[in-house]
């Protein structure tokens, strides 16, 4: 087993211990709501195909012959190889399916019903099972058959309308947010159910109820774009991509500094403006009775943004922040990925965590998301190798080793 030199215990159970997760899906939506369970002591069990598995195995930068990605997005999980083709393969998703908490799929809609692998099916054999299911367009709808990917939903969901600069080609967000955001929402679909489940207990249903959540990538991504829909709705008003600044807010913008680099400045807040503006030297704009408001503001924007970046295209960035830090103003730098890597702040909240890899090597992983004061996320173990937990998994629904290996024989595990 590897190790971990995390700041994060190894030793809490986490507060989703003892339940048991079969993930059937692939990339990311589906394996990272699972892998957000995991991380919190679920015990999950991803299954994949046998010979080439999850995709991600091989995507982006590899470290021989694997994805770097792959140890983030697969950590505290087990590997069942299953070829879900096969009548056989399907058997054991059903077995596995009816001692389950959770069951995570990001498929087309109908795959897992072409498979006999349904609601209809899985909940009548544990009632008690709640199913997550992540799909471009979700279960229902006039496009709920159409393939779908986070780009895709970006757009749909309004966000690729919104980034970028003004006339310009509308720029992807730098990761697949649109799955992230899918994942997250299912994840707070599976507590919710949870809840629902432990409310539910009864004679008829001594563990309670499962139910099915159901998560569009479109809807998870309209889902954050705030007021969109009721400023169209009660003025006809389209918004459009902004580049740096955010409409109807101000001001907050990216603002060039001397040295070429550029600061975050957030000053919408009413009080920050005033302390923003006594700060950049421009007293008479922080008494002044029409910039008080937001409402005032925006409608002087460009001049508040010239004002701003007149100051500090004077000062260097950290002179820029240095000065804003002093006067409370919100600001901060662009950071990439070697600024997080060597920042204080994020070694001391445990978000740079290092793990022990199978040749000895160490890697530098993400830490958890939220923070739990009593029951905490841990790394309890790595990425697992392609069907590393396979026979272990098998021999705990009762197939003996003869049984196992004629289905390895026959290419349905591995």
């Amino acid at each position: 087993m590897t190790t971990t030199t995390s700041t994060t215990s190894s030793s809490s159970a986490g507060s989703l211990a003892g339940l048991k997760v079969i993930e059937l899906g692939q990339l990311i939506a589906g394996p990272f709501a699972a892998r957000t369970l995991g991380d919190f002591g679920a015990d999950v069990i991803k299954i994949e195909p046998p010979g080439a598995g999850d995709p991600l195995r091989t995507w982006r930068l590899l470290k021989d012959g694997t994805s770097v990605w792959w140890q983030v997005q697969s950590r505290n999980k087990r590997s069942l190889a299953l070829d879900l083709r096969e009548a056989e393969a399907q058997a054991v998703v059903r077995k596995l399916a009816a001692e389950a908490d959770v069951l995570v799929e990001n498929f087309r809609p109908g795959a897992m019903e072409g498979w006999g692998l349904g609601p209809d099916e899985l909940l009548a054999a544990n009632p008690a099972l709640v199913m997550l299911r992540i799909s471009g367009y979700g279960q229902t709808g006039p496009y709920r058959d159409r393939p779908g990917f986070g780009v895709v939903a970006e757009a749909m969901g309004g966000l690729r309308h919104l980034t970028g600069e003004p006339g310009r080609v509308p720029v992807r967000v730098g990761v697949s947010i649109g799955d992230t955001l899918a994942s997250l929402h299912g994840v707070i679909g599976v507590l919710m159910a949870m809840q629902h489940r432990h409310a539910t207990v009864s004679a008829e249903y001594p563990k309670g109820r499962g139910q099915v959540v159901d998560v569009a990538l479109y809807e998870a991504v309209f889902n954050c774009m705030e007021s969109l829909l009721p400023e169209y709705d009660a003025f006809g008003a389209v918004r459009e991509a902004a580049g740096s600044a955010l409409p109807g807010i101000a001001p907050t913008n990216a603002y060039r500094c001397a040295d070429g680099g550029y600061a975050i400045v957030a000053g919408n807040g009413d009080s920050i403006f005033r302390r923003l503006m006594e700060c950049i030297g421009r007293p008479d704009l922080a008494a002044d009775p029409a910039l008080a408001g937001n409402t005032g503001r925006v409608a002087q924007v460009e001049m508040l943004d010239a004002a701003i970046g007149d100051w500090a295209a004077q000062r260097t960035v950290g002179e820029v922040l240095a000065a804003l830090d002093a006067a409370h103003v919100p600001a901060g730098r662009i950071y990439t990925i070697a600024d997080i890597a060597a920042d204080p702040h994020y070694a001391a909240r445990g978000m740079l965590q290092h793990v022990r890899m199978a040749d000895g090597s160490d890697l530098a992983v993400p830490g958890f998301v939220p923070k739990l004061s009593l029951t905490p996320a841990s790394h309890r173990h790595d990425a697992p190798a392609l069907g590393e937990n396979t026979d272990a998994v098998l021999k705990e629904i009762g197939l003996s080793e003869e049984q196992i290996a004629a289905l390895r024989e026959r290419g349905i595990v591995g």
